[in-house]
């Protein structure tokens, strides 16, 4: 039965992501840990774990993948002291890959939404945006972002026009 769901994730083709190319390769997983709980739903990987789905790279210190056992619906990256979570993938709307780091990231793959939240930092193209957490709407390339909830970490962006 673990290996069911571990095949599920490693080999699904119909997860709906940014780029057609990515939603048909395989899902490619390495850390140095996993645990697999089928009736739930959600594996988590952890030690320097990383997500590789064509163009779309996830890597941090714990990466939770959660799915309806037909499809992976989100994953959840955590980054540590040390290095945060770390996310990438080519959109088809930018001269650039996305790139964005954060003490936490969640996708939502059906959504298309990426959530940073703890230092965030997201390069869309020649632009960066940072700030307590940043939201990117993949569907509409739209980024929002926000101060921290203690004010401390106050929104920036660069724009190169």
């Amino acid at each position: 039965m673990i290996n069911k769901l571990f095949l599920i994730v490693c080999l699904m083709p119909g997860v709906s992501i940014a780029l057609q190319n990515d939603a048909t390769q395989p899902i490619n997983v390495k850390a140095q840990a996993v645990l697999i709980d089928e009736k739930k739903g959600i594996s988590i990987y952890t030690g320097k774990a990383s997500v590789v789905q064509g163009s779309l790279i996830l890597s941090a210190e714990k990466i939770q993948l959660f799915s309806n056992q037909t499809q992976v619906t989100k994953m959840i990256a955590t980054g540590n002291k040390k290095q945060r979570a770390h996310y990438q993938q080519s959109q088809p709307t930018q001269p650039r890959f996305i790139e964005a780091t954060a003490s936490k990231i969640t996708y939502l793959i059906q959504k298309q939404m990426v959530h940073l939240k703890g230092r965030a930092h997201l390069v869309q193209g020649f632009d960066s945006f940072s700030g307590g957490t940043l939201d990117y709407d993949i569907k509409k390339d739209k980024v929002i972002a926000n101060k921290s909830k203690d004010g401390l970490q106050r929104v920036r962006f660069k724009i190169k026009l």
